[in-house]
């Protein structure tokens, strides 16, 4: 059986592989609940998976991402990463996200996007 901190290392290099919505359907719990800074929060795997999947067809230019930091406790995570592209409908993103995870059965239950700049 993996670690957390093993699968929080798979999930980041599946992302930074541009296998974004493999991630997602390996690692992600069907009662995830994820949220981006204080936006409402969006409940169950479904309507995420459809929030994810728009989000990524709406990327016009990728530059980047990198994992700048990594903590992991016995049912939680945090990955603080840097990005950079161009959205359709939020133009040019050159930012740094904290990104907090609670894990339940192995899968992320729990999901936050905190915008830090």
């Amino acid at each position: 059986m993996s670690t957390i901190k093993e699968k929080v290392a798979q999930l980041n290099q599946m992302i930074l592989g541009g296998e974004i919505r493999e991630a997602f359907e390996q690692f992600y719990h069907p009662e995830v609940r994820m949220q981006e800074n204080d936006a409402p929060i969006v409940e169950g795997k479904d309507a995420n998976r459809e929030r994810e999947k728009d989000f990524v067809s709406k990327i016009i230019e990728f530059r980047g991402a990198e994992v700048k930091e990594v903590a992991v406790g016995p049912e939680s995570s945090m990955v603080v990463w840097h990005y950079d592209f161009t959205h359709a409908d939020y133009g040019v993103r050159n930012y740094t996200q904290v990104c907090l995870q609670d894990w339940k059965d192995g899968r992320i239950i729990s999901e936050r996007f905190i915008y830090v700049n």
